[in-house]
């Protein structure tokens, strides 16, 4: 074991004292997809103290193209994936408490688990949770990594409570795709150079060297070959309500939560979102276009899926058929809505 972190330790920046600090840290990680599997993977090779992986969906045959922790049989068996990402992660090294959690993540269930992390890494899959963790983390002063991915898209940005600006700042000047990997699809290479992004930045924080930190938010196009770093020294807001100087953590409050509520005698889930949303129905016809018949008007947008059917009205209230399944309606949700 004495030669485990050697290589690690031999990188100045970190050393001994810095791996020292890593080996006391605990991080969270929220989602265990592709991003978040490639997170915890490597925070636990680096020798991570802690680490909670926390996820409600289980291992599919279409997560093994880019969602590293899992196997064949993990899929066959539909392991919750927070399960067979424990195992693994176990095995890789024992060393490290690992604990996986299946579990939907909201603002109640997460408070205590960000009150004793020392870094969040971002692997989910929506940003209802992004906000909810944003939130929590300004709240508890807990740093936390951003990133997200689709296609060959990827984005990434370290944020810092009382340092930088919050989720909810950033998205005020940058905008956020609608687009999700079961609409445009994913190639493994957006999620490893976002993962090898957010970790070095993790890294930085566990091992506290604070002036590597990047301090820009991170976009690329990894097959068309772009690479942006947006600088955010003036998008702070000291009337942001998340991390304002009279900060309400909005987020945090039912008012600001999506509502789901399963239909009583007509296997259906409704789903409303926290905010109204209007959508470009030609657009959003495209977007859905490969995942079953597509039917609009002025009023709503049909989707017939395999098992499902999709009915999405304006302003935002979805309505989603074939299930009263709470849980399975949101996976389906986010996975086509984002």
């Amino acid at each position: 074991m004495t030669e485990r972190y050697s290589r690690q330790q031999l990188f100045a920046p970190i050393g001994n004292s810095g791996q020292a600090k890593i080996r006391k840290k605990h991080a969270l990680v929220i989602g265990a997809g592709a991003l978040g599997s490639a997170n915890a993977e490597a925070l636990v090779r680096a020798g991570v103290g802690k680490l909670t992986i926390i996820d409600r969906d289980y291992v599919e045959w279409s997560n093994l193209q880019r969602q590293q922790l899992y196997s064949e049989q993990d899929a066959k068996e539909q392991l919750p994936k927070a399960v067979a990402a424990e195992k693994r992660l176990k095995r890789i090294n024992t060393d490290v408490e690992v604990n996986g959690m299946i579990m939907d993540a909201g603002a109640g269930n997460l408070e205590p688990l960000v009150k004793d992390a020392d870094v969040i890494m971002d692997g989910s899959d929506n940003f209802d949770i992004r906000f909810i963790v944003n939130d929590l983390a300004q709240k508890h002063r807990v740093p936390w990594v951003y990133g997200s991915c689709v296609g060959s898209f990827g984005a990434t940005c370290t944020i810092i409570p009382e340092k930088t600006p919050c989720l909810q700042c950033i998205l005020k000047a940058v905008p956020a795709s609608g687009a999700t990997c079961d609409t445009a699809g994913i190639i493994s290479p957006t999620v490893q150079m976002v993962a090898a992004y957010q970790v070095a930045e993790a890294l930085k924080l566990l091992a506290e060297d604070f002036s590597a930190l990047r301090g820009t938010f991170l976009t690329f196009d990894v097959w068309k070959n772009q690479h942006y770093a947006i600088n955010l020294q003036k998008v702070k807001d000291e009337h942001c309500p998340s991390c304002g100087k009279e900060a309400v953590y909005p987020y945090l409050t039912y008012d600001h939560q999506t509502k789901t509520d399963s239909l009583c005698g007509r296997n259906t889930v409704q789903i409303r979102p926290a905010k109204p949303v209007q959508y470009d129905f030609a657009r959003l016809k495209q977007q859905l276009k490969m995942q079953g018949k597509v039917e609009y008007n002025s009023y709503l947008l049909s989707c017939q899926l395999e098992h499902h059917r999709l009915v999405i009205f304006q302003g935002g209230r979805v309505l989603i058929h074939g299930t009263s399944d709470i849980q399975e309606a949101k996976s389906i949700y986010y996975r086509l809505l984002g």
